[in-house]
């Protein structure tokens, strides 16, 4: 070969390379003699990177795995990474966290001159173990008070104040303003929806209690959500059986098995009319559009407009763990983890952990057994925000709430993600409302939100999706850790499109957006906007078909079409530990509508 065409050989070859390996600089050609010596020095001398989520942070490789009828499994081996503390609890991939009962030497048998292990036996020592006062619980998530709520029964003062009351003088609502009916509040709720999880010096603080925030759209919006998911609860409870592992078979009929197939291969389809009309929707002839899109509100301006947080949030909410100040904490933790006095990396122990399965001491050959140690709060559940991008070799649809595996360091979940619009440089906006995306898309970086356990640092993570094959998944997304905002808003937007059937000047009358006065009148506040760029409001309705007189800020074009935006917030669904030989979830077409109400 040429000197010529091997130097655009090489770099072609480099380039090739670094699309797997960027961290390679460098080509080496073996015909030659001084590139072969450099080639055995760089294996020889070279080092493997470290794991960047594994920094900081114990593990032990299992040398040996005993379990006893008590529950207790010993895992023998060398501490590695970091110092290993028996105050912090011990993830063991696939089955869970746990505790340590204590830390135990384990020095290997002493070699004697000729080379024989020396007779005597050598007593372990106990090394550490756990401080009734400093170590982690098992608590994972928090149990609702539901006797912790507001009384909503009125006193007995009330009553009779009530009863001898001038009702007469109390001036009606305005129309479309009043609930159809009072309902209480959702249990489990408070000002902040979640635990706190305070920094060292503020433990003493007092924690913030207070009303349930209200806002647009009063308790009628949450006692919909709340329904909603308790129809998903039951529904999942049906379909699983009392260990929560089998699931049982159930034979359907010719014409529900061809509606499944008819709406799997409308996926595709969806997609492409979502990316053609974003958020648009038609609106219900036979339903009256103030009662199918009771849970939305307009805002005036998506970035500005306010949106309380803390306003009808759903149950899982309560359950939840909230950082008052995520950075210090995990500086705090880091801190003192660094500190702490365990077990130095490099001593060979065994540790004792307790309440394991006995499945967890099954070793599969060819696959290592590792126990990682958890920092402090890293077993909490909060709400986890991750940057990910799509696999440009995944050509499937991956709508939001679609079943998929999240792997995180060394945790398997089984987790439901919704998707929302990441804003370049990290911008959340006057309101923290960022808006949902119905579509995980190809060349779009987007937030995955879920529910799971406390993250520190930004660790990578991958979605995957489980097929026929379990040993087999398929790529979805990748991406890191971003934040545990629990603040932040998700907003689904649902576009109603009107049609402008005379224009005059600014004004027009507008048709197929609404059809019956009701609506008009109901939704009369919400601003309006065109997709030409005009922005205006409705005016007065016109007639009982839902026809209208709205007056825009210019001039509008026959061609133009008007649009309302609504907006709800929408939230995840609870994630599990995903346990090898469960069967996989199968996407549920209503719970991944793309237009689901």
């Amino acid at each position: 070969m040429e000197a010529k065409e091997k130097s655009g050989v090489m770099k072609s070859l480099l380039s090739f390379i670094q699309y797997f390996v960027p961290s390679q600089t460098k080509m080496y050609d073996m015909h030659h003699a001084a590139d072969a010596l450099n080639a055995i020095r760089a294996l020889c001398e070279g080092k493997p990177s470290d794991v960047k989520w594994r920094e900081g942070r114990s593990y032990i490789l299992g040398e040996k795995v005993d379990w006893t009828e008590d529950g207790v499994l010993s895992v023998t081996g060398v501490v590695r990474g970091a110092h290993l503390s028996a105050n912090r609890l011990v993830h063991i991939p696939n089955h869970g966290d746990f505790q340590i009962v204590k830390i135990l030497s384990a020095p290997l048998p002493r070699l004697t001159k000729s080379g024989t292990a020396a007779t005597m036996d050598i007593e372990p020592q106990q090394l550490a173990e756990p401080e009734p006062e400093d170590a982690d619980s098992l608590v994972s998530s928090n149990d609702p008070d539901d006797m912790a709520n507001e009384q909503t029964w009125p006193t007995e003062e009330e009553m009779q104040n009530g009863a001898n009351g001038q009702d007469e003088n109390i001036p009606d609502a305005k129309v479309g303003t009043t609930p159809k009916r009072v309902r209480k509040i959702p249990k489990g709720m408070s000002e902040y929806q979640a635990a706190w999880i305070m920094d060292e010096s503020d433990e003493d603080g007092e924690d913030g209690e207070g009303e349930d925030g209200e806002g647009n759209g009063g308790e009628v919006e949450m006692d919909d959500a709340e329904e909603e998911e308790m129809v998903e609860l039951a529904a999942e409870d049906t379909e699983m059986g009392t260990d929560g592992r089998s699931v049982a078979f159930q034979d359907l009929d010719a014409d529900e098995e061809e509606r499944q197939l008819q709406s799997w291969r409308n996926r595709k389809r969806e997609e492409e009319d979502d990316a053609a009309f974003p958020d648009e929707i038609d609106t219900p002839i036979d339903v009256a559009a103030r009662t199918r899109f009771q849970r939305f509100r307009g805002l005036r301006s998506f970035r500005t407009s306010p949106w309380d947080p803390y306003e009808n949030l759903p149950r899982d909410y309560a359950r939840i763990f909230q950082f008052e100040d995520f950075k210090r904490t995990e500086r705090a933790v880091k801190r003192r983890a660094e500190e702490d006095a365990g077990v130095e990396v490099g001593t060979r122990v065994t540790i004792y952990i307790n309440d394991v399965p006995k499945e967890a001491a099954r070793i599969v050959p060819g696959r290592p057994f590792v126990a990682f140690s958890l920092l402090q709060h890293e077993h909490k559940k909060t709400v986890l925000n991750f940057a990910v991008q799509r696999n440009t070799e995944y050509d499937g649809t991956v709508r939001s709430k679609d079943p998929l595996i999240l792997c995180l360091g060394p945790r398997r979940l089984r987790v439901n993600p919704i998707y929302s619009q990441h804003l370049r440089g990290g911008g959340k906006g006057a309101n923290n409302a960022h808006k949902f995306e119905r579509y995980l898309r190809h060349g779009v970086t987007d937030v995955a939100t879920i529910y799971g356990p406390v993250v520190y640092g930004k660790q990578p993570c991958t979605l995957l999706r489980e097929t026929d094959d379990p040993q087999a998944p398929e790529l979805v997304a990748m991406g890191s850790f971003l934040s545990p905002d629990t603040t932040r808003i998700v907003a689904k937007r649902l576009v109603l499109t009107g049609h402008p059937y005379k224009i005059h000047k600014k004004t027009a009358t507008i048709r197929y957006m609404f059809f019956n006065r009701d609506d008009v009148e109901y939704f009369k506040p919400i601003q309006l906007h065109t997709k030409y760029g005009r922005t205006g409001h409705i005016k007065e309705p016109l007639g009982t078909h839902g026809y209208f007189k709205a007056h825009f800020d210019g001039p509008i074009s026959q061609m133009d079409t008007v649009c309302m935006a609504l907006y709800k917030r929408v939230y995840p669904k609870w994630s599990e530990d995903w346990k090898e030989g469960e069967p996989a979830p199968v996407a549920n077409g209503k719970d991944g509508d793309a237009m689901e109400e």
